[in-house]
């Protein structure tokens, strides 16, 4: 792994360790209902306001920036593979198609006419057995 790489996989997962803890440092839509009966959101460290303009403006950029390093990686990736095409890394080579390619040896299709069941020789009573156990000759 190059160290570019190094670099940018150890910013990609700072980065999404912040976007999470961003996530969730942030307040829900109903919690500014309580502000409107003045529950001390002024005393906050960004003011009456609070932080949302800030957090969100943050939030925003963090992910910008982690969709700007993972298409970096993917990118680097890419480059990657296609340079171990030129290593000399032998690669499949398919000879025939599949479509032209000639039945095996010593196999036969029968041919099924106009029907598409195949029909059944007729099976002689003598040819089947009568049970699987063998008889037992009499000695005597």
């Amino acid at each position: 792994m190059s160290t570019l790489e190094t670099v940018l996989l150890s910013l990609l997962v700072l980065d999404a360790i912040a976007l999470t803890v961003l996530v969730l440092l942030q307040q829900g839509k109903g919690a500014d209902v309580g502000a409107a009966f003045g529950s001390g959101a002024s005393n906050t460290m960004f003011g009456s306001a609070g932080g949302a303009p800030f957090l969100t403006k943050l939030t925003a950029w963090l992910s910008i920036g982690f969709f700007a390093i993972a298409f970096a990686l993917a990118y680097i990736a890419k480059e990657r593979a296609d340079s171990a095409n030129t290593l000399g890394i032998p690669t499949a080579v398919q000879t025939q198609d599949a479509a032209e390619s000639p039945e095996p040896a010593g196999l036969e299709v029968p041919d099924l006419g106009d029907d598409d069941i195949p029909q059944v020789d007729q099976v002689m009573d003598g040819d089947i057995p009568s049970s699987d156990i063998p008889q037992i000759p009499d000695d005597g």
